[in-house]
């Protein structure tokens, strides 16, 4: 998910230098830039435009930029702030961040260093809008599939393709992702849309009973038959049957659904003549099928009659960007059901949902969020009320986090510290094991600063 760039930003600083740089700098990469002097010029831009973000700088005449950050958490909950200064110090950065500051940066910085915060809290922002449902989620064509990212528009451009045509479709994916979600994407985009739809979960029935369910039996068949019964087959007759996890097929059973599809006739139990159908066969699993034809475990013929078209389910790992949509969307239809609004999640919580790994997929953060709103009658949901193995995640992906030096990280924790000592540079030193003098060595050349 990247920012939009024609976001509006307010620059506040009170010289004229370091407010031009800003302006031309921000205004090369397409954002709106408005400009103010002074807090309150700043007040006054607030009150008659919307704004994205604010970045506005430590000390100035008369106001500081704490107290507009202040104005603006107190005021416009939708906008979001980054402080700049060229008086960094860690108490300085503590105090900015309890005010509600998203990012601080300390002069001089680069370019890089700025377009990257406008970047990160813009990002933010665009997420509070959607898990708040600011705005539309999805167009009406995609069938309930929710997502905006670049896997499920592929996925969608798929399951586009595939409805044009009658081949028979293989769906492949994690448990969890949605694979019967985009079988009945792929039946009501095509001509059979009229027709029924009937999934089958073939792992879901004993062995001995899958060929009576799916072919149907005659009166007499065997014991208990009392009376000629139709199977899925039939009952989808004209319109698509699901086999879902296809994998789960007995050989013997292979051997016959393989027969059906050459002949497009099935043959119900102790019936002696087979029927004409006309029908359209997709099949999923959760398991590479290509892999299990190279071990034996399923049938290569088969394979090939299956894996016509081949539509592969992105699992949610891959697909993290809409992980914000999905939210909003259980979070409504939960919220609905109970008779309630639906809540708030806190920044916090939906970053950590973001970080989580989802080995359970969609279906997985589903039954997260409706526990969620099932067991919080707050307005606002907080990360300490997610369980523990989602509070305590890291992003998986190291590549998703900038790599920084030895020092810098050093000084960052060196900063934690600090900070989780309000500041005081005795205790920090102790807590360090090195003396003061140390303590302001390592802190001067980010933060320039005299102890």
């Amino acid at each position: 998910m990247k920012a939009a760039r024609n976001s509006v930003i307010l620059v506040v600083d009170d010289a004229p230098s370091a407010l031009d740089i800003l302006q031309r700098n921000l205004a090369s990469k397409e954002y709106r830039v408005v400009a103010a002097s002074n807090v309150e010029d700043a007040v006054k831009v607030l009150e008659v435009s919307p704004v994205d973000l604010v970045i506005t700088d430590y000390k100035m005449p008369r106001i500081s930029g704490l107290d507009l950050i202040r104005h603006v958490r107190e005021n416009y909950f939708g906008t979001e702030v980054i402080m700049i200064t060229g008086y960094a110090s860690v108490r300085g950065a503590v105090e900015a961040v309890k005010m509600g500051a998203d990012e601080y940066l300390p002069k001089p910085f680069t370019d890089e260093e700025l377009f990257s915060a406008v970047e990160r809290a813009l990002k933010k922002r665009e997420l509070r809008r959607i898990v708040q449902d600011e705005r539309p989620r999805r167009k009406p064509d995609t069938y309930g599939i929710i997502g905006r990212s670049k896997p499920v528009r592929n996925m969608l451009a798929q399951i586009e393709r595939a409805s044009r045509s009658a081949a028979t479709v293989l769906i492949l994916g994690e448990s969890g992702t949605g694979k019967e979600l985009v079988a009945r994407a792929v039946h009501y985009g095509s001509s059979r849309a009229a027709a029924p739809f009937v999934p089958v979960n073939c792992g879901a029935i004993p062995e001995k009973l899958l060929e009576s369910e799916l072919f149907g039996y005659v009166k007499g068949a065997f014991t208990g038959a009392n009376e000629s019964r139709a199977g899925f087959f039939q009952t989808a007759d004209g319109g698509t049957i699901l086999l879902d996890e296809v994998n789960e097929m007995s050989p013997a059973m292979q051997v016959k659904l393989l027969r059906v599809l050459q002949d497009k006739q099935v043959c119900m139990v102790g019936a002696r003549k087979a029927q004409k159908i006309d029908i359209r066969i997709i099949a999923s699993s959760n398991k590479d099928l290509g892999a299990l034809v190279a071990k034996g475990g399923f049938r290569e013929d088969l394979f090939f009659r299956l894996n016509v078209v081949t539509i592969t389910v992105p699992t949610l790992r891959e697909r993290k960007a809409d992980i914000a949509d999905l939210i909003a969307h259980f979070s409504r239809k939960f919220a609905a059901e109970l008779g309630k609004t639906p809540p708030r999640f806190s920044d916090e919580t939906v970053r950590a949902f973001m970080n989580y790994a989802w080995p359970g997929n969609v279906r997985e953060l589903e039954n997260a969020v409706q526990r969620l709103v099932i067991m919080t009658d707050d307005e606002k949901i907080e990360i300490s009320e997610l369980p523990a193995a989602m509070r305590f995640t890291v992003p998986s992906a190291a590549g998703s986090l900038p790599f920084r030096s030895l020092a810098e990280e050093e000084t960052a924790y060196i900063r934690k510290v600090l900070a989780s000592v309000g500041g005081n540079k005795s205790r920090a030193a102790e807590i360090l094991r090195i003396d003061r003098k140390t303590l302001r060595d390592k802190l001067k050349p980010v933060d320039g600063e005299t102890v």
